[in-house]
């Protein structure tokens, strides 16, 4: 089953072998779950979106064109629930792993546990104050790894457009910090 690409698999699928998706789900299960709950702080909610994410997905497979690539597609649909999601609710929040500092400077060196919890603190508040415009761009890029290709295929924008929003981004994420330090030096 590993050595089949998603494409190859909904193929099957849309053949009739629906036991198939299956591994779809397991696929995409933990990747998808990750990132929404980059904008869903709430893990029962992020595991509601998350079944609405595959159900839709089942739902509207035959419309899939199996000669572009599913990973871009998937993360369109889960991309699109947590945006209805947020507006209805009228807020997002994103939370860090220790290791996602990249996103400040990869070369940033954190010392101590003191001041490492509170620039995930800062981090953290930032992100979630964040226009939605940028924080899109920069969880898919930061956090899910995708490529800029990828990432314009989700939202709907050009790639050149991709690289603008997330370079404005992480530095109004530095501007931002450097504030924050300014006042926690007083």
């Amino acid at each position: 089953m590993d050595q089949l690409t998603d494409e190859q698999i909904v193929s099957a699928i849309l053949e009739g072998d629906k036991d198939l998706y299956r591994e779809i789900i397991k696929r995409y299960e933990k990747k998808l779950s990750h990132y929404l709950l980059k904008f869903l702080s709430n893990r029962d909610d992020m595991e509601d979106i998350l079944q609405v994410v595959f159900i839709k997905v089942y739902k509207n497979l035959y419309g899939f064109d199996v000669n572009k690539k599913f990973s871009s597609w998937i993360y369109r649909i889960a991309h699109n629930e947590a945006v209805n999601y947020l507006k209805k609710r009228r807020g997002s929040r994103i939370s860090l792993d220790d290791v996602e500092y990249k996103l400040i400077d990869e070369k940033a060196d954190i010392r101590g546990g003191a001041d490492q919890m509170f620039l995930k603190e800062d981090v953290e508040k930032v992100l979630n104050e964040m226009n939605v415009k940028y924080k899109e761009p920069i969880v898919l890029f930061y956090f899910e790894n995708m490529s800029y290709d990828e990432i314009s295929d989700i939202l709907r924008i050009p790639k050149n457009t991709v690289g603008t929003l997330i370079m404005r981004g992480k530095n109004s994420i530095k501007d931002k910090l450097e504030e924050i330090n300014k006042k926690h030096e007083r």
